[in-house]
């Protein structure tokens, strides 16, 4: 998971976060004739951060979808927030040894800004992020949609499922806000630490673990007000599913 965190040693493709050859920086040179193989670096980075967070989308709004439509009674608050963080987990196994495994672009844009990425490359980890996200929510949705046509048949109360909204109109916008940048600084800011070399990081076969925690940790103190999207593409791509799955209007609010 080199792009989250191996901050202070090599440059970003050098080395995944095994401490391992980066399989994207490796020979092009196709070891079978392959129908399926590329010889571009960008769109294999680009596929494997788009499975990953495609695994990490399914997990997460997975465990939302149940414990709302099971009022409860298949899970509850804490089962979310350990889906999440066991969603990244499986998300950075799937992707970390190929595209640093971001699954966020506020985690792709801080590494470019930081110079651990290159920001020509950003535009196309994001499209990517958003498009899994959306594909999540859309199989998601495809999964649970029986018991979603019994529990909201005009789709007026369960967009929340795929997107995060304020806990209710006693949270004002403002401290929406608030709660979000508090929880994006600490998910960019511990997973900069957890990295970093001068800084006794995680050993590189934690480092997963690690992360995973920080999430659960983030969702469970700061999870109430919003639902802790601390992520663009997990919060935008599952909203621009639900209005184009007829939730309409209401995903906005």
């Amino acid at each position: 998971m080199d792009g989250m965190l191996r901050v202070s040693s090599m440059p970003k493709m050098e080395s995944n976060y095994m401490g391992e050859p980066d399989v994207a920086m490796m020979s092009t040179g196709p070891a079978h004739n392959g129908v399926f193989q590329t010889k571009s670096p960008l769109f294999r980075e680009c596929m494997a951060e788009f499975l990953g967070m495609f695994v990490f989308m399914l997990f997460g709004t997975g465990v939302v979808a149940q414990v709302v439509l099971s009022e409860g009674t298949k899970g509850e608050f804490i089962s979310i927030n350990f889906c999440w963080g066991l969603g990244i987990l499986f998300g950075i196994h799937v992707c970390g040894g190929v595209s640093g495994a971001h699954l966020n672009p506020a985690v792709t844009m801080t590494l470019a800004l930081f110079g651990r990425f290159e920001w020509k490359k950003v535009p196309c980890y994001v499209v990517v992020q958003m498009l899994a996200a959306f594909l999540a929510a859309a199989i998601v949705g495809m999964v649970y949609d029986p018991l979603i046509t019994v529990s909201d048949p005009h789709k007026k109360s369960t967009q929340g499922i795929f997107a995060t909204y304020p806990y209710s109109n006693d949270v004002p916008i403002g401290t929406c806000f608030m709660t979000e940048v508090v929880g994006t600084a600490l998910l960019v800011g511990c997973l900069f630490a957890i990295g970093d070399e001068m800084n006794k990081p995680a050993s590189p076969y934690s480092q997963p673990g690690a992360v995973t925690l920080l999430v659960v940790a983030i969702g469970m103190a700061f999870g109430m007000n919003t639902g802790y999207a601390i992520n663009p593409a997990r919060d935008l791509g599952p909203r621009l599913f639900t209005f184009c799955a007829g939730w309409g209007p209401r995903c906005s609010r």
